[in-house]
């Protein structure tokens, strides 16, 4: 009789998160208290959302402020994320790790979100349905494009943002006016390369 090859394993994930979810500070710790029942009905894997600090303690970590800030930091009004803090984030990922339960990082590098300050710089408007299209003349804005981190001190990372530091933003604070504006300089002219970013509408 010929021997039949083993059946591979179904692996299941779960997304651990969800727009609405409370925010409470205390996800983290929900997770962890529910990991082993999880692991008992199957679930193999959990998606968590982007544990940074966000433009605040609602920030569904989309709102990117800070990626070394993972509620550690006293910054944006708050020191733990929507989500908790960074012990507790280390915590239930330690849970997880010990019951055999895997841990996706919804990692989002290209966002950020909530600047510290303003600063001008060269732009062009372009069509928001096509942002190959220059539909202004260069001038001049003012974006809010400046990072400093303040609250972090350094820790982990000394980079700072600047305006030289983005491809684009969608409004101009020296005059209110939202529109797609293509920041011009040396080290940002142009959009992101494909395959890092999706190209719909030229992005």
């Amino acid at each position: 009789m010929a021997q039949e090859e083993p059946t591979p394993e179904n692996m299941t994930m779960m997304q651990g998160f969800e727009w609405y979810v409370p925010a409470d500070q205390k996800h983290w710790k929900r997770l962890k208290e529910q990991i082993p029942q999880l692991k008992n009905w199957g679930v193999d894997n959990i998606w968590i959302p982007p544990g940074c600090k966000g433009s605040g303690k609602d920030g569904n970590g989309y709102d990117i402020y800070d990626l070394y800030d993972l509620g550690e930091f006293d910054q944006k009004g708050t020191v733990a994320t929507k989500w908790g803090t960074k012990e507790e984030l280390l915590e239930m990922c330690n849970t997880a790790k010990q019951t055999g339960v895997g841990i996706y990082w919804d990692a989002v590098l290209n966002h950020r979100f909530a600047a510290d300050h303003k600063e001008k710089c060269q732009a062009v408007e372009v069509d928001p349905d096509d942002r190959t299209k220059r539909v202004s003349e260069p001038y001049e804005i003012q974006a809010w494009v400046g990072y400093d981190f303040r609250g972090r001190v350094d820790k982990y990372s000394n980079q700072k943002y600047h305006w030289y530091h983005f491809s684009g933003v969608d409004f101009n604070a020296a005059n209110d006016k939202k529109a797609i504006y293509n920041i011009l300089g040396d080290k940002s002219e142009g959009w992101a390369d494909v395959p890092d970013v999706d190209d719909e509408k030229g992005n």
